[in-house]
């Protein structure tokens, strides 16, 4: 009986056979009758039913309870007949024979019998009823939680696509009509200096450039950014050749040996690039002499980019009444950041200089845990005495 309780949740058939097997044994005089006192013994095959009940599947529940039916029928004849047992303590034995034994206390035992039963099969019943609840509780918690990612992903979808709908519509057709017309007029104005038409030249390759990138930055937006080209170190020369023609002065250095950068941050170390080179040519004017050093000596790629001030910007440098911070220096060191490095810019005599930092290898760093850090630990600017973050904050009014 003990082997039938312990399996009944494990395997409910071969519960079942064990309550047969000692029944079986008992009524075959295999194993030997018990005492008096020792009918407590087959109340085992009831908790054995509840647990059956509690675990096993449907069709094996009716099988347990309509076996245990019959154990009842024949634990009650075992325990009324004078032939296997010694009686039942509160019955007085009758001696003669079996029938007025049964008849006159077996409907009793019986009923008591299947009481216990009953009991120990609700509560089987009932923590089979509680279990399946809460299997469903938290299945509509699992639903909900899906349908709310879903949303969410529904709605992202859509501001992507509007994104991508008004990219199109502001700067596609925009883009294309200062080409066409730049290159047209250059064709038309072949008399004109060189410097004219090396401008239009410059306008024209320039708007056809920002049409590509706004094309990928539309499919990258469709696509959720993943399968969308973007641009690699190599790609920087060609930034300023383009920079270049009747622009800017771009003096380029290298130092050490180049090292594989991740696909990130190959991206981040060109936008900062391309914004370095754009605010020189806004601030500073055509013809500013830009100055661009890539070192690869130390533990990551190091960026020097200093660029001449322009009247207007040491006139508004002075001017500390009218602060102006743009999104160009937070965009660019964001951009850093999320490389895993960091960026430093400010005024340096008369020069606006951008240190980046991008340590070699892929490494993800949240912006929220650099803003954190202390800031003696982050290095001065190049040929000034003031920590990086005084001199953003002194230097960086009008820059973007």
């Amino acid at each position: 009986m003990a082997l039938a309780v312990a399996s009944a949740a494990w395997q409910p058939a071969v519960s079942l056979g064990f309550t047969a097997a000692l029944l079986a044994g008992q009524l075959s005089h295999s194993i030997p009758m018990m005492a008096s006192n020792h009918w407590a013994i087959y109340i085992g095959s009831f908790i054995a039913l509840g647990f059956i009940l509690w675990t096993a599947p449907r069709r094996m529940r009716y099988v347990a309870a309509g076996a245990n039916v019959v154990f009842a029928a024949i634990i009650t004849f075992l325990m009324l007949s004078w032939r296997y047992g010694g009686g039942v303590g509160w019955y007085m034995p009758l001696h003669y024979g079996d029938r007025p034994m049964l008849m006159t206390y077996g409907w009793q035992l019986f009923a008591l019998l299947l009481l216990i039963a009953g009991a120990c099969a609700a509560a089987g019943l009932l923590l089979a009823l509680a279990q399946e609840r809460g299997n469903l509780f938290r299945a509509r918690e699992l639903a909900q939680s899906s349908l709310k990612e879903t949303e969410i992903d529904l709605v992202v979808e859509q501001e992507r696509t509007r994104i991508a709908r008004d990219l199109h519509d502001v700067l596609a057709h925009s883009l294309a009509v200062i080409a066409a017309q730049a290159d047209g007029t250059r064709y038309l104005s072949r008399d004109q200096p060189p410097a004219v038409l090396n401008a239009l030249d410059t306008i024209a390759r320039s708007a056809r450039s920002a049409l590509v990138d706004a094309q990928r930055v539309i499919e990258g937006v469709r696509d959720d950014g993943m399968v969308t080209p973007q641009p690699r170190l190599s790609d920087i020369k060609a930034l300023i050749e383009s920079m270049q023609r009747g622009s800017l002065n771009i003096h380029r250095s290298e130092s050490g040996a180049p090292v594989e950068l991740s696909t990130g941050q190959q991206l981040a170390v060109f936008r900062i690039v391309q914004e370095c080179l754009t605010n020189a040519l806004k601030h500073g004017g055509r013809g500013t002499d830009m100055r661009l050093h890539f070192d690869w000596t130390g533990p990551g790629l190091t960026l020097h980019a200093a660029s001449a001030i322009g009247p207007v910007d040491q006139e508004r440098l002075g001017n500390q009444a009218e602060p102006r911070i743009g999104r160009g220096l937070p965009g660019m060191r964001e951009r850093a950041h999320l490389a895993g490095g960091w960026l430093t810019a400010g005024p340096d005599g008369e020069h606006f200089r951008v240190t980046v930092f991008v340590p070699y290898g892929s490494r993800d760093v949240c912006p929220a845990e650099d803003d954190a850090a202390p800031a003696e630990a982050e290095p001065p600017l190049m040929g000034t005495g003031l920590p990086r973050r005084e001199a953003v904050e002194q230097g960086a009014a009008g820059r973007g």
